[in-house]
């Protein structure tokens, strides 16, 4: 089938958990013989051609914090209509609004909810309304709605009396690198830090977390990954909070051999997370066998949920509440972590979160939308 992936910036992924999905999920579909045309947006992806058998389409956007998404994606679906695609697959809730022109045409289309983005602090109160109709957009227009955590599924089967089909997110088995970029660039060692890994927005709870830290008697640093999303001003906050603490350190975004060595050297893996759809982040960092401190959001929880013989009172605290947070960082500077827990949760995360699967059961759900071809 020709499949028209919507909504994200683009591919390869750089920083952004929804193109991590999409970059992963798209060439796995081309590897089970579909035709992928993934829809960039120009300030994003800089060529175009071909990635990993995907085909890459860049349409225009108007690059700004309230119209690039939505811009991007008017004239994206127009493109994937007229290109003839059998499936058109928007991502996130602001790009679903836009699936009412397909659905009008008469044509296959599948949405994937990756979070309820209008609860996020950087939008205002138009914005929230516009994503608040893309949410129900996402659960009327298209033939089938894929969410990514069973919180979600959860939410939109209980408030739209509907039956949303839960794929999660994924991992592929991780780069283990020594500790040799990190050293030259940011003085960091094997062991050495606390790492969290994403957008420095404020439903990402970095404030507790650098609040924290400040108050954490330790030779240990804090690795801050990550830059702004239309969020410049929060960031620049986060920063004077931490300048009078050297211990704290801001990369900015990182990916490739960098980020890979960030994760398999780090001490541990904090995630102080108030929002979330299922965190790419957080399952990237078990993946390379670190424990990881998480806030007790249901969509961090359930990610570690049943797993056997470990303790997870020790790696939750209460989201928000910088004080839990700092406790359970010394408590765990104390103890140690336990022999065998990221073994169990590498193993765990592999067992659920499995890239191949993921794009089989995508492919399943677009064979049941066009009816079986």
């Amino acid at each position: 089938m020709k499949i028209a992936m919507i909504g994200q910036k683009g591919i390869p992924a750089t920083y952004g958990g929804i193109e991590r999905h999409v970059e992963e999920l798209s060439a796995r579909l081309v590897g089970l013989g579909h035709d992928v045309t993934v829809y960039c947006r120009p300030h994003y992806t800089k060529s175009g051609g071909t990635y990993r058998g995907v085909r890459l389409a860049h349409t225009p956007s108007i690059n700004t914090k309230h119209l690039d998404a939505i811009s991007h994606t008017c004239v994206s679906t127009l493109a994937a209509v007229a290109a003839g695609a059998d499936i058109i697959h928007y991502h996130a809730l602001g790009p679903s609004v836009m699936s009412f022109i397909p659905a009008g045409l008469g044509r296959k289309i599948v949405a994937t909810v990756h979070g309820l983005d209008w609860q996020r602090d950087k939008w205002g109160r138009a914005s929230k309304a516009f994503l608040k109709l893309g949410e129900w957009c996402s659960a009327r227009f298209p033939n089938r709605t894929i969410v990514v955590s069973k919180t979600l599924k959860k939410y939109y089967d209980g408030k739209y009396g509907m039956e949303s089909v839960y794929i999660p997110n994924g991992i592929q088995p991780p780069a283990m690198r020594p500790a040799a970029v990190i050293r030259e660039k940011f003085g960091l060692e094997s062991g050495g830090y606390f790492l969290f890994v994403g957008r420095l927005v404020p439903e990402k709870g970095c404030d507790s977390l650098v609040e924290a830290f400040r108050g954490v008697d330790t030779d240990k640093k804090l690795v801050i990954a990550g830059g702004s999303s239309h969020s410049d001003e929060y960031e620049e906050s986060l920063k004077s909070a931490a300048k009078a603490d050297p211990r704290i350190i801001f990369t900015g975004y990182v990916y490739g051999e960098t980020l890979e060595e960030l994760y398999g050297n780090a001490f541990l893996y904090v995630q102080p997370s108030l929002i979330e759809g299922l965190p790419i982040a957080l399952l990237e960092a078990l993946s390379y066998g670190k424990p990881a401190l998480i806030s007790d959001i249901p969509e961090n929880v359930e990610v570690v949920d049943g797993l056997a013989g470990i303790d997870l009172s020790k790696f939750t605290f209460r989201a928000g509440d910088s004080a839990d947070l700092r406790a359970r960082l010394t408590g765990l500077l104390a103890c140690g972590i336990p022999d065998g827990a990221g073994d169990t949760l590498r193993g765990h995360v592999f067992a659920n979160y499995d890239w191949d699967d993921i794009a089989r059961s995508t492919a399943k759900v677009y064979e049941e939308v066009s009816g079986g071809r």
